[in-house]
C-alpha cells in the first residue's frame, strides 16, 4: 500500500513525521507521502522541512518516507510557478487541493493543475469536467479517489468520467490524524464503493507505484 497524501504538525495535521511513518508502517504500508498545505507564504518553509524528515528518517525505517507538498486555496494562476517552485525545493509528489464540494477552493483550480507539467496529483476534484478529466488523462495527472470524509462525495462522478477517457486514478486518505489513516482492506472499500472492480483498485495501487518509481523514489 502508498498512500500520497497526507499531512502532519507542518500544517494542519497532529502527527510529527515520524509518528505518521510508525502508524502507516504498522498498517502495512510501504510509503507515505507527506503532502502539507502551502501556499506563497510558506512553501519555502514547508518543503524543505519535510525534505530534512525524509532524509533523517528513511535510513531508519521500513517504509519510505516521500518528501511531497499540497498546493492549497491557491489563486490558479499561482498553481505553475508554486508547484515549480516546490519541485525545486525537494518535493518529490506535487498535490494540488482540487475544488471540493465542501470548500470554496478558486474555480480554474483544477484546470490549473492538470495543464501544469510540475503537478502530479489532483486531489478531490469535486464536480470535475470531462475536458479537464481529459486533459489530465493526456498528461499523465493522477486523479484522486479519497476516503477523506466530504472530499469523498464527488468519488463516483470522478471514477465516471476516468473511466469514459482513461485517466489514471489514485486512492489517497488525505490524513490529518490518526483516525484518518486507513487499513488497505478500508482502501479497498473506498475504490469500490466509488464505483471501481477489484482490478481497477489494484490498477490504482499500482499508478501510485509507478509514480514513485518515475519520480525515483523507489525501485
Amino acid at each position: 500500500m502508498i498512500d500520497l497524501h497526507t499531512h502532519s504538525l507542518f500544517s494542519d495535521g497532529e502527527l510529527v513525521p515520524a509518528e505518521l511513518c510508525r502508524r502507516m508502517e504498522v498498517l502495512g504500508y510501504s510509503a507515505v507521502a507527506l503532502t502539507d498545505h502551502a501556499d506563497p507564504s510558506n512553501l519555502d518553509w514547508v518543503v524543505p522541512r519535510i525534505v530534512q524528515a525524509a532524509s533523517g528518517l528513511n535510513p531508519h525505517l521500513n517504509i519510505t518516507l516521500v518528501p511531497g507538498v499540497e498546493l492549497t486555496h491557491v489563486p490558479p494562476a499561482l498553481i505553475a510557478q508554486l508547484a515549480a517552485q516546490a519541485r525545486r525545493l525537494g518535493a518529490a509528489i506535487v498535490v494540488v487541493h482540487g475544488e471540493t464540494l465542501v470548500e470554496p477552493v478558486p474555480p480554474g483550480t483544477n484546470r490549473a493543475a492538470v495543464t501544469c507539467p510540475d503537478v502530479d496529483i489532483l486531489a478531490h476534484p469535486g464536480l470535475i469536467s470531462l475536458e479537464d478529466v481529459r486533459i489530465a488523462a493526456d498528461r499523465g495527472v493522477l486523479l484522486e479517489v479519497t476516503s477523506r470524509a466530504g472530499h469523498s462525495l464527488a468519488n463516483g462522478l470522478v471514477v465516471q468520467l476516468a473511466r469514459q477517457v482513461g485517466a489514471q486514478l489514485v486512492l489517497n486518505s488525505d490524513s490529518h490524524a490518526p483516525k484518518d489513516l486507513v487499513i488497505p482492506a478500508f482502501a479497498d472499500k473506498v475504490g469500490r464503493a466509488a464505483g471501481l472492480s477489484a482490478a481497477e483498485v489494484d490498477q490504482a495501487r499500482e499508478n501510485a507505484r509507478r509514480l514513485l518509481a518515475r519520480r525515483q523514489v523507489i525501485p
